[in-house]
């Protein structure tokens, strides 16, 4: 069957309306082809000056359009790009945490190498130590204050016996077993240390408070300011601790008495130094003998013969 020869678009409005609104445009856009056609024949200058003015209006259209389509054809770089930063950062934090590791360990062998070198100073200033040993733990928790080294009366330790760290004094050997000891810590309640300001050597003594610190109460007779700052060390008296160890620093101010910091801290010290008894207890006499001596044999008057 032949098409019909006229093309009517059905009786629907919108498309009777977009028909007639294409013609329109169609023709409106010949008009105005044939018009800027005739001018730019006729009036060349006119012709310029429209259009210029056709640029002015429609550039910044242009120019909007433009970034636009630059925007949309950057999308696909910008989630490449992303990603790509995304990889590196995740390979530049591996490095920054495998270097920091690697600082922390150099670090670490450094306060170790400082600690080490500063204990092998204070034991070529010792005429004789007794041995060198780990303290292997401390209490930290308790009123009373304990360590153990793993040395023992096998290695010469005895009960007695002062033990003092890089830092400073730490206490005194209370037991010993075949290869460990206990140690009775500076802050422990039952320590009593004596000791001298260095700055006058005024004399005091040094007892622990069972929390960490200790407390210095002056021994002279007049009245006595301690401040802040003051360092306190070993005096000699009672024998046992040499002179001029460091045992502690005040950190609050007092009359007659005040609270003072061990220089050596048990819970960061990790090897200790065990000493001689500044002045060993004298060796016993020996006990008299008290078993009656023999009597002298008897001689005979002369000339009777010996019974």
């Amino acid at each position: 069957m032949a098409p019909p020869r006229t093309r009517r678009p059905g009786f629907s409005r919108r498309a009777q309306y977009s028909l007639f609104l294409g013609y329109v445009i169609a023709v409106a856009g010949a008009l105005v082809s044939a018009v800027l056609l005739a001018l730019s024949t006729l009036d060349p200058p006119a012709f310029a000056a429209l259009r210029a003015s056709v640029g002015e209006v429609t550039t910044p259209i242009s120019s909007g359009i433009s970034g636009v389509g630059r925007w949309f054809g950057s999308i696909p770089g910008g989630i490449g790009e992303y990603l790509a930063v995304r990889d590196q950062n995740k390979v530049l934090r591996k490095q920054l945490a495998d270097q920091h590791a690697l600082f922390m360990r150099a670090r670490t062998l450094s306060y170790d190498n400082r600690r080490l070198v500063t204990l092998l100073r204070v034991r070529e200033r010792i005429a004789e130590p007794v041995v060198t040993a780990r303290l292997v733990s401390s209490s930290a928790s308790s009123t009373r204050r304990f360590g153990v080294l793993n040395a023992g009366s096998w290695q010469g330790v005895e009960p007695g016996q002062p033990v003092r760290g890089p830092e400073g004094l730490i206490g005194r050997i209370l037991e010993t077993g075949p290869n460990s000891a206990r140690v009775l810590l500076l802050t422990d309640p039952e320590s009593v240390v004596p000791v001298r300001r260095t700055r006058d050597g005024m004399p005091a003594l040094a007892t622990g408070r069972g929390d960490g610190l200790m407390d210095v109460k002056s021994v002279a007779f007049a009245t006595t300011d301690f401040g802040p700052g003051d360092v306190f060390v070993t005096s000699g008296i009672g024998g046992i601790y040499a002179p001029n160890v460091p045992v502690a620093r005040i950190i609050r101010r007092g009359r007659d008495a005040a609270i003072g910091r061990s220089f050596a801290q048990p819970d960061t010290v990790d090897y200790a130094i065990v000493q001689r008894a500044f002045l060993p207890s004298p060796a016993p006499s020996p006990a008299p003998d008290l078993a009656p001596a023999a009597a002298p044999p008897v001689m005979p008057p002369a000339g009777r013969p010996a019974q």
